[in-house]
């Protein structure tokens, strides 16, 4: 089938829209019709080149959901109508990370950025008869997508598709990172370091965990005050403005978890964390930098004798099967907040835009929404 898309033709290029080609799924796939994609950050490493990508062109998109319109053979568990979230981890359940817990990191992960589909190493996304990869084999910057069912969660149809969209990435990512991977217990102190789509959760999650201090740390104000809402209770706008008044709060201990969830990720950041870190304590990093960034400033010293860790976090370290699931419950129960994180919505052609406003730090979360017009 013919449908339109978001993609680049190059590091460094603008999104362009274009005409794609999209194959009907083969065994273990299905094809869904989005009705909204997240603009993820993520997808702007894409865009400059800092992820790196085997060949282009490439269709972005990795924060999806909406309803089964074909099913391959072989598919278990789905059928045409559901509704579903599109995780951009694929979890098989039998692989050896799969057998151990540990979904968030199936093997079936290796080719997400080479576009090759899981079922066959084929492609289905085509630009004049050429090979499109698809951002995580997802490519959700277009109204339908043909998946591996290993990427689909079924949800209840009672769920606002727009809003369960962004727990394909970022919600997942951020809520886990301060309570899964950052293990927040009740009476911590927390830290989150860039409140954008995956931190402003790591706040609110880190919140409903019990945290007794959460402090965000933002340049930006409207992230800052934003961050107030989803259950902070102290903002900085910078990790050396926030030094001091976390040793004051916590009677010098620092913070039992510092979670770096900043979009620009460098080895920079590594020992301002960690020193805002107390002994015992943990740095999740979850943010994302560079393939060819290699250089961290981090003191041997003190991650030995105060036995910090420093721990890195995919998908908040949680099961795309286990995780959706049940933050679409706290969302039902009025303990995760989903419709105020999107600050904008935009049509498919304005998705250079959305990214402006990212980057510009206006929106928390963009969000493209697709009508009866894209499809």
């Amino acid at each position: 089938m013919k449908t339109k898309g978001a993609v680049i033709l190059g590091p460094g290029k603008d999104w362009e829209i274009v005409e794609l080609d999209l194959a009907d799924p083969v065994a273990g796939e299905v094809q869904v019709q989005l009705a909204a994609s997240g603009l993820c950050h993520s997808d702007e490493h894409l865009r400059t080149g800092a992820t790196p990508l085997p060949s282009y062109p490439a269709l972005g998109g990795h924060e999806g959901a909406g309803v089964i319109t074909k099913v391959g053979p072989g598919v278990t568990g789905l059928a045409e109508g559901d509704h579903v979230v599109l995780a951009f981890i694929p979890a098989c359940g039998t692989c050896r990370p799969c057998s151990k817990g540990l979904q968030n990191l199936c093997d079936m992960g290796a080719n997400l950025l080479t576009g090759q589909a899981i079922s066959d190493g084929g492609y289905r996304v085509t630009l004049d008869g050429d090979p499109v990869l698809p951002m995580c084999l997802l490519g959700t910057f277009a109204p339908y997508v043909t998946v591996n069912q290993a990427s689909v969660i079924k949800i209840e149809n009672d769920i606002p598709l727009d809003k369960a969209a962004l727990l394909g990435c970022g919600v997942s990512t951020g809520w886990g990172s301060a309570t899964a991977i950052g293990n927040t217990r009740v009476g911590d102190t927390v830290v989150v370091v860039g409140v954008g789509g995956v931190g402003i959760n790591a706040v609110q999650g880190a919140a409903s965990a019990g945290a007794r201090f959460v402090v965000a740390v933002d340049p930006v104000k409207f992230k800052r005050d934003k961050a107030i809402e989803f259950g902070a209770t102290h903002t900085f706008a910078s990790m050396e403005e926030a030094l001091e008044p976390v040793m004051e709060l916590t009677w010098g201990q620092m913070a039992d978890v510092t979670v770096v969830t900043v979009g620009e990720i460098n080895g920079q950041m590594i020992q301002p964390a960690v020193s805002m870190t107390g002994k015992g304590g943990q740095v999740v990093v979850t943010g994302m930098g560079s393939a060819l960034d290699v250089d961290v400033t981090l003191s041997l010293f003190e991650l030995t004798l105060l036995q910090k860790r420093v721990q890195g976090a995919l998908f908040g370290g949680v099961s795309p099967r286990t995780q959706i699931p049940a933050l679409l419950n706290l969302y039902r129960s009025g303990q995760l907040k989903l419709d105020e994180l999107v600050t904008k919505t935009y049509k498919l052609d304005e998705v250079n835009q959305g990214y402006a406003d990212m980057l510009s730090g206006k929106n928390l979360r963009g969000v493209i929404i697709y009508g009866d017009a894209d499809y």
